[in-house]
């Protein structure tokens, strides 16, 4: 204890730490927070169709979640080669990163819009057995789909800015989009200002317009203000072996990392599908609010990646130690703050949806089991997302992340909700402990410093 209160003190003293902290995980968790409060706002406004919408909207994106966690697989491992170029200088090699990463998750974009586009009902029925879910789900998935390629640009130029340290114009775009995404969510969903009353297809034409206008906002961006990573078509390809070997060596578990354990985790709605629109309703509020207390620490995962990635790339590997014990005692306390924050105002935050009596208090339950579990969750972001991912140490993350969903939760998910019977909030307590394994595995694989590593000389 004493050792800590010591670590923690050095920490708090450290302002250029904390200055490079705050000056990276501020406009990333606030970008975060305005993507999750668009979410938040889409499941208000559809929740107000009734229960079924919910459920429909929310299992739809299943196939959202999976694109975009396969994507985010592609851009975070792309993002730790470019973050130690960008530390070593070389910005020819990040140029050549961006035309990898965009090839890698446009592809992937594409294959996940094609079947969604194809046969919308019979990708619902993998989730759902009730016609009405299948239906609504399917109206809303056809059109959401279209928005897939222009996410997986816009999410690789964003990584690519983030890791040469430029992520203030990523918060003011999106800043902008969301707007637009709000605007034509009231008006498409609601038949609002003469436009015809859609329902959840409103919805997704509103997404779509607005990613469409988030991409060409960013290009924009990145062009016209010359950029580190503006650069003209052919530089982006034409790739020496011993790239394209490091590349993959480092972003493939990334990418099997993100895809398998987000294809586990949409294994629970599998579950959650099957224990009715009620569970899944709650499930999927309760989610909604979670991912708002949980963006801050987005921030500090995408900040220790690029801070330490940086330190690393430039020979610095006794100060990216240090910062990485600074990043994560910084991410406990601030877990513990914001747990005790979601537990006390849980109830004024679920009064704001249009739910029945006995959805809202399932909702209350599973937030009060997030809280409980919000230390241990949110330390395996920062290390495994943040510390671990930034030297390389990619194999090991895939490993933990993957483990920990199909051999804990998944197998917990259907034993509790399907088997057991039980409500919801105690199948999400069961689920949830895959986060306990995996804080106590990753935090002996960060004592064992594997991850300090400098990958741009090993490339060279």
């Amino acid at each position: 204890m004493y050792k800590l209160l010591e670590d923690t003190k050095i920490m708090m003293n450290d302002r250029i730490f904390l200055s490079k902290t705050v000056r990276i995980a501020l406009p990333v968790a606030m970008q975060g927070m305005l993507n999750t409060v668009v979410n938040m706002i889409d499941t208000m406004m559809i929740g107000s169709l009734g229960a079924t919408a919910i459920a429909a909207v929310g299992l739809a994106n299943k196939v959202f979640f999976v694109m975009t966690l396969l994507v985010f697989g592609v851009v975070s491992g792309s993002g730790i080669l470019a973050a130690q170029f960008w530390g070593n200088q070389d910005v020819k090699g990040i140029r050549k990163v961006l035309g990898l990463a965009l090839l890698l998750s446009v592809g992937a974009a594409v294959a996940f819009f094609l079947p969604a586009v194809l046969c919308p009902r019979a990708v619902m029925r993998i989730f759902t057995t009730g016609e009405e879910t299948i239906r609504i789900g399917a109206s809303y998935l056809v059109l959401a789909a279209f928005s897939y390629p222009f996410i997986a640009v816009s999410n690789t130029y964003v990584a690519m800015l983030r890791a040469v340290g430029q992520v203030k114009a990523p918060v003011l775009i999106s800043s902008v989009t969301i707007l637009i995404n709000i605007v034509l969510n009231y008006t498409l969903i609601f038949g609002k200002f003469g436009a015809p009353a859609m329902g959840v297809a409103g919805a997704a034409v509103a997404t779509l317009t607005a990613r469409a206008v988030e991409m060409l906002a960013l290009l924009s961006v990145v062009y016209v203000g010359r950029a580190p990573i503006a650069c003209r078509p052919r530089e982006l390809f034409g790739y020496p072996a011993g790239f394209v070997k490091k590349f993959f060596v480092t972003s493939a578990p990334v990418i099997a990392n993100e895809f398998t354990w987000g294809l586990g985790v949409t294994m629970y709605s599998l579950a959650y599908g099957r224990m009715g629109n009620g569970a899944v309703a709650a499930i999927t509020v309760a989610t909604t609010i979670q991912d708002i207390m949980a963006v801050l620490f987005q921030g500090l995962g995408a900040a220790a990646s690029v801070i330490l990635g940086n330190e690393m790339g430039a020979g610095k590997l006794a100060q990216a130690e240090r910062d990485a014990k600074s990043f994560l005692i910084l991410q406990f306390l601030l877990s513990v703050a914001v747990a005790c924050l979601c537990a006390a105002t849980r109830g004024q935050v679920i009064s704001l949806y249009r739910v029945t009596g006995e959805v809202a208090r399932d909702v209350s339950r599973c937030l009060l089991v997030f809280s409980l579990y919000m230390p241990c969750k949110m330390f395996n972001y920062a290390n495994i997302v943040g510390v671990l991912r930034s030297g390389g140490d990619t194999r090991v993350c895939l490993f933990l992340d993957c483990s920990g969903v199909w051999l804990i939760g998944i197998p917990m998910a259907f034993l509790g909700g399907l088997v057991l019977k039980q409500p919801i909030w105690i199948v999400y307590a069961m689920v949830t402990l895959e986060e306990v394994y995996k804080a106590v595995f990753g935090y002996l694989r960060y004592r064992k410093k594997k991850w300090l590593r400098n990958l741009a000389v090993e490339i060279n």
